[in-house]
């Protein structure tokens, strides 16, 4: 019987139970247990309130429209940085994990400088065109995608690192367009990353708090996140409040997670049976004889 490095499945499953009672599910449990002090009624007003509604809105809006964004640019920033080589290239590829290590408040005062619409970098010439891209629900959408674009970009380039340059010159060689590669012979390959970058840079955007709080305005009903009415409520020592509204997040984010994991799954079932049956040369000569 071989021996393994690691403790046997039991033991192992014991511990990683506990430590994941400890840090995740046991704090989880205190939003819940503390939201049980509210009856229905009340509990049913606190979240089904115009202005908690509007927050749910604004808040899972803003962040399936920044990871959206995430995805494109991330998979062309990623595809750059593992396919091509340019000066300065280590530099980019370091300022990618910049959102990583930057404190909120500062990405927050960062972005409001540079999208104000007095004296903004960016942000002047914009509200000379009319466009209010700070203290607007635009503002948020960008916070979001800047402190989720490192989630999309370090998920996809190592699968990206992964793939076999030849196979896109084999489809070449028979006769795939640019396009036709990139759909039936990249993209499936990739899908599951991509999926995986998706929902990490919706799980980031949708909890986060202090880069929105400086760029959104914070006007109630209009550019107030979730996190942020959270925020009220606790410093009105709303406690029961807060985590009624916490419990609506929780529930809702946990839900689209497990939906993009689903989907994400499912990708990688369809793509890996056929990448283990098929030689790579194969499988690019059926795509090109059923497009031609």
């Amino acid at each position: 019987m071989a021996r393994r490095a690691l403790p046997g499945f039991g033991l192992s499953l014991g511990v990683t139970l506990t430590y994941l009672s400890l840090v995740v599910l046991i704090p989880l449990s205190t939003i819940a247990i503390k939201t049980s002090s509210m009856s229905w009624s009340q509990f049913w007003s606190t979240i089904s309130s115009e202005r908690a509604v509007l927050s749910y809105a604004l808040s899972i809006g803003a962040s399936l429209a920044a990871a959206a964004i995430n995805v494109v640019f991330g998979v062309a920033l990623a595809w750059v940085l593992v396919r091509y080589r340019f000066f300065g290239r280590r530099l980019v590829d370091a300022l990618v994990d910049l959102p990583f290590a930057l404190p909120t408040a500062v990405a927050g005062i960062a972005l409001t400088a540079t999208w104000a619409p007095s004296n903004g970098v960016f942000g002047r010439y914009l509200h000379a065109l009319g466009i209010e891209a700070a203290y607007s629900r635009l503002g948020i959408v960008i916070a979001l995608v800047f402190i989720g674009l490192p989630f999309v970009v370090r998920t996809v380039q190592p699968v990206l690192a992964g793939l076999d340059p030849r196979v896109e010159e084999a489809a070449a060689t028979l006769g795939a367009t640019r396009w036709q590669t990139f759909r039936r012979v990249l993209l499936p390959a990739l899908r599951p990353a991509i999926g995986t970058g998706f929902a990490l840079a919706f799980a980031r955007a949708l909890g986060e708090y202090g880069s929105v709080v400086f760029i959104s305005g914070n006007r109630p009903m209009q550019t107030e996140i979730t996190p942020l009415l959270i925020m009220t409520k606790l410093e009105q020592f709303d406690y029961a409040g807060a985590t009624a509204l916490a419990c609506v997040m929780l529930v809702a984010s946990f839900a689209i997670l497990i939906a993009i994991n689903v989907f994400t799954w499912r990708a990688h079932r369809r793509v890996a049976p056929t990448i283990r049956r098929r030689p790579p040369r194969d499988e690019i000569a059926l795509i090109v004889e059923a497009h031609s």
